[in-house]
């Protein structure tokens, strides 16, 4: 019991019993079951952080607009860098502060390969953004997909896209599902750490954010380990 409250607590209270049993087999080498834990947490009145999905959208007038290429072929298998997803969010603290956190997800790798915080929400946020992969962009290979926000449909983007021969994507408009994955990592990365506590600072609000991200590429449990090591067929 000790073991699975100490997963729990050192993460935060994210792991519901899925999770903390994936992390027992997956990292600890215990052999467990979904049912187990599930029993476990029970008994010692544990419950994991539940997630609650917020959609805000804004109406743009692109310059340059691009086909949905990626046309949500989220189950195909991809190496990494071969297809590229970015967004920008904001984040609130202090009393009426906003910042903004632009990101590029590596699908193939399940990864944040780029990513910058700025209290501007303007072109050059996704141009250091995107000057951090720069260079592992494949020509005509690696595929970039976003929304059709300002700064995705600018002749600045259209220009980088064009010098690292990299193919755009574009989800259709008012379709955010059709980016997924970025949105699902927006909402992981609010439910299991913004929405934990209140920012006061933007520094304690980006020491938060550089923490997570590390967390996100080398630690987090998904359920996709689950099922590898087979535990949805014992549960």
């Amino acid at each position: 019991m000790n073991l699975v409250s100490n997963v729990y607590e050192e993460n935060n209270g994210i792991y519901g019993y899925r999770r903390i049993a994936i992390y027992l087999n997956y990292f600890e080498g215990i052999k467990v079951t979904y049912n187990y834990i599930h029993r476990i947490m029970r008994i010692l009145g544990l419950k994991s952080v539940i997630r609650r999905k917020r959609h805000s959208y804004k109406r743009s007038k692109p310059k340059h607009t691009a086909e949905n290429i990626l046309d949500r072929q989220f189950q195909e298998e991809y190496e990494p860098m071969e297809v590229l997803l970015t967004d920008i969010t904001e984040f609130k603290y202090g009393k009426n502060s906003t910042v903004y956190l632009s990101a590029i997800l590596d699908y193939g790798a399940n990864k944040i390969v780029g990513y910058k915080l700025s209290n501007r929400n303007n072109n050059e946020l996704v141009k250091e953004t995107f000057n951090q992969v720069k260079d592992k962009i494949m020509p005509n290979k690696t595929l970039i997909h976003s929304d059709r926000g300002t700064q995705y449909t600018s002749h600045f983007f259209r220009e980088f896209i064009k010098t690292h021969k990299a193919i755009q994507s574009m989800s259709r408009a008012g379709k955010c599902i059709d980016n997924g994955p970025m949105e699902n990592f927006w909402g992981i990365i609010k439910e299991e750490m913004y929405r934990l506590k209140k920012y006061e600072t933007l520094e304690e609000l980006k020491a938060d954010i550089d923490r997570y991200i590390e967390f996100y590429n080398t630690k987090r449990v998904t359920l996709a380990m689950g099922v590898e090591l087979g535990l949805e067929k014992a549960a």
